[in-house]
């Protein structure tokens, strides 16, 4: 077992995601604390993304498994995978292959872990996506991507070319403030029950949009 996985399950206890219960993650009660952790185990650590069901992930995860016809049969990636959710629950809705990608080892280890404890296959990508694009899938989900200004100038781009050259874009979004909604038509909306700690609510009002802006 690598370090980071031993650091996730030491650092975790595996429970359902609240708004997608058949679904089950490797999740931290106490935000702050795990970031000391995180920090303490070296060099300066990202957030630890990958303990949380945040709401963009979770709704997304939701409106994949309750419409699989949008995955199923197809090669999917989700961007900035984070736990692990959402590729789950496009493996679980029938894609024919899914990747799950990010920069942080420590997202990756989670992501296997979960992967694992529900039972699905997905392959792990640590390589920085957004500059050369990903033309091997057919539809690319991202979940809770805009949370800061300089995230979404790196991911626009890519959802665009993808958009651009005929994939499924959906992303999955609280209501951040850097998501650009011009180019994007409104799926669903849910509400979500989300960590209080890290949302200040226990609520929140979280919408999934597919991308229909094409690359400029």
């Amino acid at each position: 077992m690598s370090t980071a996985t031993e650091f996730v399950r030491e650092n975790t206890r595996v429970a359902p995601v609240p708004f997608v219960p058949e679904l089950v993650l490797h999740q931290a009660e106490e935000p702050i604390e795990l970031w000391e952790r995180t920090e303490a185990a070296g060099a300066e650590q990202p957030p630890p993304f990958w303990a949380f069901a945040w709401a963009g992930g979770q709704a997304l995860a939701r409106h994949v498994l309750d419409h699989p016809e949008l995955v199923e049969g197809r090669d999917v990636l989700d961007l900035a995978t984070g736990s692990g959710l959402v590729a789950i629950a496009a493996a679980k809705a029938g894609a024919r292959s899914v990747t799950a990608n990010d920069i942080d080892p420590l997202s990756l280890a989670a992501t296997q872990a979960n992967a694992g404890a529900n039972r699905v296959r997905v392959t792990l990508s640590e390589e920085d996506l957004l500059d050369r694009g990903y033309d091997e899938a057919g539809v690319i989900l991202a979940g809770d991507v805009f949370y800061s200004r300089e995230m979404a100038g790196k991911v626009l781009p890519f959802l665009r070319r993808a958009a651009g050259r005929g994939a499924l874009v959906l992303v999955g979004d609280p209501g951040r403030a850097y998501l650009p909604v011009e180019g994007m038509v409104l799926r669903e909306a849910y509400d979500v029950p989300v960590n209080e700690a890290l949302e200040s609510v226990p609520m929140r009002r979280t919408s999934v949009w597919q991308a229909v802006f094409t690359y400029r």
